[in-house]
């Protein structure tokens, strides 16, 4: 049904379902000003937050949601303890299907990690390796979508290389060194920070900087051969000057680097405007306002050290040494300058440093681990709340609509946030594992609390049967030693 038909003319069994979620679980299912999809359209994430859109993450943790949920006023009598358990039952089952699909997963990174300490024992053709290359993207990606992480384009050059940053750093990141890359983010909030302000006489003063919670980076760089032939052909070079080019690009690389790896990175709370410095190939350089201080006191040194050489220098036949003297002076004045440049740089690669340390979160393995374990959360939540509703009435798929809205409210009332619930990636699973069943008709019939705990039960005794098994039939084992990974 639509939200509107529960405004009025209900009939006898709408109203029911109306009073329902508004009383079982606290849910008020009325309907708000705007229709969500009108304000569900992807803008910029530098956009004000009332402008953008909201996002799948609900950031509540399951534990929150758990208590609220089986609270013992919202259940009929002796069911708030068996909906309890249940929730425990269905925790523990969905993260034990995340821990099954990474056994794949980690064995195809395995060949790409940069981590390893392991020994190599199956090698690959270069068919082979982009083929495994593509499962892991399109694999962890997936992941990404599960635990409710939005994409960001990396074609997007307006948004990651803005030079209005938090830090007072201009950054620049060179996109076509990468072969593939993904960037996602969750959680587009504020954080308030502090600052001196001329206003309050260089007194501190709070302001907001637009963050992400979470941003997660993965990368694989072009070969060096393959940026080459890019240089030749784009910028019509020649082999040796290409080489040359690629060679003073690849410097801003940090040392070690591989092309042959895949890099997962993990990082929290970036400022939104300081997105450039998660990545390898950061530049960093100076500002107009640098360039216009360093310049004039350069300019201001060095011509005053002119002017004072200048009568010194007269006397080179007369007083030799004088006028070397004045040389020397002024070629101190120059390094002294140029010592000036270098500082500064260096103070920039310090404060970015220094920011990435606190930032970061979890590198390559660790960071799939840690996206699958959130993924599973974010399930959990979602068919909590779902399940919450489906158990205690009885709804058609006509009602879903007016349900996500319903959950919506709720969330925004309860814990103050305003998030698009995937109501239909919630019912999917609960079908898939037959918690819910759909008549021809559409109506759903939910399993109680009891059955549907004996249900997971039955469920997990069946889990080892089916199994599924990790190996793939890409490369050859050894047949020697085995080498390092590298």
């Amino acid at each position: 049904m639509a939200s509107a038909e529960f405004a009025g003319g209900r009939s006898h069994r709408k109203q029911g379902l109306y009073q329902r979620l508004s009383d079982l679980t606290d849910f008020d299912p009325k309907p708000t000003d705007q229709h969500p999809d009108a304000i569900r359209q992807p803008v910029d994430v530098l956009a004000p937050d009332d402008s953008r859109k909201r996002e799948r993450f609900i950031p509540v943790t399951r534990f929150a949601l758990l208590d609220r949920l089986t609270k013992s006023y919202l259940w009929p009598p002796g069911q708030a303890a068996e909906a309890r358990r249940f929730f425990r039952y269905l925790d523990y089952w969905r993260q034990q299907q995340y821990f099954a699909m990474l056994l794949d997963l980690e064995q195809t990174y395995e060949a790409f990690s940069p981590d390893s300490d392991l020994l190599m024992t199956r090698s690959f053709a270069e068919d082979e390796r982009d083929v495994l290359k593509h499962r892991i993207f399109e694999g962890v990606e997936s992941l990404l979508v599960r635990a409710n992480y939005e994409r960001i384009d990396p074609n997007d050059v307006e948004l990651i290389m803005t030079r209005d940053s938090h830090y007072g750093l201009d950054l620049f990141v060179d996109m076509k060194a990468f072969e593939r890359i993904a960037i996602y983010y969750r959680g587009a909030s504020n954080r308030k920070y502090e600052k001196r302000s001329l206003r309050k006489f260089l007194g501190k003063e709070e302001f907001d900087v637009p963050i992400f919670q979470r941003l997660f980076l993965m990368f694989k760089m072009k070969t060096t051969e393959a940026q080459v032939e890019e240089a030749m052909r784009e910028k019509k070079m020649s082999r040796e000057a290409a080489e040359k080019w690629v060679a003073r690009r690849r410097q801003h690389l940090p040392p070690g680097i591989n092309d042959k790896n895949i890099y997962l990175k993990l990082f929290k709370n970036i400022p939104r405007t300081d997105l450039e410095m998660v990545f390898p190939n950061t530049e960093v350089r100076f500002r107009a306002m640098d360039k216009l201080r360093l310049g004039v006191t350069a300019g201001g040194g060095l011509g005053m050290g002119a002017v004072g050489a200048a009568g010194k220098l007269a006397l080179v036949l007369s007083n030799p040494i004088a006028a070397m003297g004045a040389l020397a002076g002024l070629g101190g004045i120059a390094v002294r300058q140029a010592m000036g440049f270098l500082n500064q740089r260096q103070r920039y690669m310090v404060v970015m440093a220094q920011n990435l340390y606190f930032h970061t979160m979890a590198d390559n393995r660790g960071v799939i681990l840690k996206i699958a374990a959130r993924g599973a959360e974010e399930d959990v939540k979602e068919e909590m709340l779902l399940y919450s509703v489906l158990a205690k009435e009885h709804a058609t798929r006509a009602d879903l609509p007016s349900i996500d809205l319903a959950i919506e409210n709720y969330l925004t009332r309860t814990f103050g946030v305003k998030i698009d619930f995937e109501i239909d990636d919630a019912l999917d699973r609960l079908i898939r594992d037959g918690i819910v069943t759909e008549r021809p008709d559409g109506t759903f019939v939910t399993l109680p609390p009891a059955e549907a705990a004996k249900h997971i039960d039955a469920q997990w005794d069946l889990f080892l049967d089916h199994l599924p098994d990790p190996i793939t039939g890409e490369g050859y084992e050894f047949e020697g030693k085995a080498v390092p990974n590298p």
